[in-house]
C-alpha cells in the first residue's frame, strides 16, 4: 500500500528485457536507506518487489502482465521516475491510499504554466469515468493528485511547484502516455452500487458464470 507521495526521483541504470518481460536496475537519487530484498517499491506508480539491492541500487523484475498494464517496458536508461516505498504502519497519509496497480494509461493533452503551478488535461478510457470525481484523489504516475475538474474521459489536475521539483511531473509533455490509478475506495463503492442495481433488476440466482464474472471463482 502507498499514499502517492513520492519519495524521490531514481535513474533507470539499465533493462534487461526477456521473453516479454524485463530486468530493471534502478539507481535512488536520494538517500534510500534499509531496502530489503522482497520489499514493494512504486514505480511511477507501479508497485514492483526488489529481487536484490546494492549500496547504490536496487533490481525489480516486470512480469508481462504489468508491461502489457504500464509504460514499463518503454523506459529507457538515464530515464527518470517517481518511487516510493511501501507505507508502514504508523506513517502519516499525506496523500491517500494507493494500491501501486495501475488500472490505465491517461494521455496528457495539455500542460500550461498557471502562475508557478502546472494546470495539466489528460484523458482516460471513458469505462473509468465514474471512478473519477472533481476534488477526489488520483495517481498520475505515483503521484497523488486532486481532481479539479473531469468528465467521462478527462480530468484536470494542478501540480504546484515543490511536486515538479520533487518528481517526474516536470518532464511530462502533451502526447505522454501517464500510468493512472483511480481512488481505491471509490472502486468498491462502484461496485457495491453495480450488484445492487443487478438484483434490483431480478438477477438474484448465483450461477458459475456471475460468480466467475464477479471475481470469486
Amino acid at each position: 500500500m502507498f499514499t502517492g507521495i513520492v519519495h524521490g526521483l531514481g535513474e533507470i541504470v539499465s533493462l534487461d528485457k526477456n521473453g516479454g518481460e524485463c530486468r530493471l536496475t534502478l539507481r535512488p537519487l536520494f538517500a534510500l536507506k534499509d531496502i530489503v530484498d522482497g520489499e514493494s517499491i512504486a514505480v511511477n506508480g507501479a508497485c514492483l518487489s526488489v529481487e536484490r539491492h546494492g549500496r547504490e541500487d536496487f533490481t525489480v523484475y516486470a512480469s508481462r502482465e504489468t508491461l502489457g498494464h504500464t509504460t514499463v517496458g518503454g523506459f529507457t536508461a538515464g530515464g527518470r521516475v517517481n518511487l516510493e516505498r511501501a507505507l508502514a504502519v504508523g506513517d502519516r497519509l499525506g496523500g491517500h491510499l494507493v494500491s501501486g496497480h495501475v488500472d490505465c494509461l491517461a494521455r496528457l493533452r495539455e500542460a500550461r504554466p498557471v502562475g508557478l503551478s502546472l494546470a495539466c488535461r489528460l484523458t482516460f478510457p471513458e469505462e473509468y469515468g465514474p471512478e473519477v470525481i472533481p476534488k477526489g484523489s488520483i495517481a498520475l504516475d505515483g503521484v497523488s493528485l486532486t481532481v479539479n475538474e473531469c468528465g467521462r474521459d478527462f480530468l484536470t489536475v494542478t501540480v504546484i511547484p515543490d511536486t515538479q521539483k520533487r518528481t517526474a511531473v516536470r518532464w511530462w509533455r502533451p502526447g505522454d502516455s501517464i500510468h493512472m490509478e483511480t481512488d481505491m475506495i471509490g472502486k468498491y463503492v462502484r461496485r457495491l452500487l453495480e450488484r445492487r442495481e443487478f438484483r434490483r433488476a431480478g438477477n438474484d440466482a448465483l450461477s458459475r458464470e456471475f460468480l466467475l464474472e464477479n471475481g470469486f471463482l
